[in-house]
């Protein structure tokens, strides 16, 4: 599974479930010399704005990652400085309910995928879901990407490994949908490792 593949579900999840939402791919940012680009930043409003930083990791980026800390300083990096580039903004609001911006890691529902949050999964679950970027309260959400197929539908989800139920716990094989990709890559990995 390639990430423009999980690319294209998410633009197909938001632009569903959404009625005003903006969807920028491959969004560069840069604050003095601090470059990167978000894979998917999308805004939407309901009604307040509310954004999401979306870092995208499917198998290749997984094969040719020198492991999850480069995987982590990436995340991260796009955490700290996209909104500190003067072509990003967002601001605090008294009226908002959750978070402003949510942070996130999604990574592809296959084996692969799973061999390395597994192996790395110490790292990956020490995220601390609450942040606050520039200001705005935030979450952070390292998790793989559920109901693929259903992202058309604006049914797109994510089984996050980083919040109260640990990866391989069995309340985190009861929250995994039956008959789904990231079940059979679990299987998968189940079987071989």
């Amino acid at each position: 599974m390639r990430e423009d593949e999980l690319a294209t579900r998410i633009v197909e999840h938001f632009r569903a479930a959404f009625d005003d939402v903006d969807i920028h791919l491959e969004e560069p940012y840069d604050h003095y010399g601090n470059r990167g680009v978000a894979d998917v930043y999308v805004r939407v409003r309901t009604p307040e704005p509310v954004d999401y930083l979306i870092e995208l990791k499917a198998d290749a980026a997984v094969r040719h990652a020198t492991g999850a800390n480069e995987v982590l300083r990436q995340y991260r990096r796009m955490e700290r400085y996209f909104y500190k580039d003067d072509e990003h903004h967002v601001r605090p609001r008294l009226a908002r309910d959750g978070p402003g911006v949510n942070v996130l890691l999604l990574f592809a529902p296959t084996s692969r995928c799973v061999r390395h949050v597994h192996e790395h999964r110490a790292l990956y679950e020490s995220v601390d879901p609450d942040a606050v970027v520039e200001n705005v309260t935030a979450t952070r959400k390292v998790a793989f990407l559920t109901n693929l197929d259903s992202a058309a539908a604006g049914e797109l989800g994510f089984l996050s490994v980083n919040g109260d139920v640990p990866f391989g716990s069995d309340e985190f094989a009861a929250a995994v949908p039956s008959g789904s990709r990231l079940a059979e890559a679990l299987s998968d990995f189940d079987d071989t490792g």
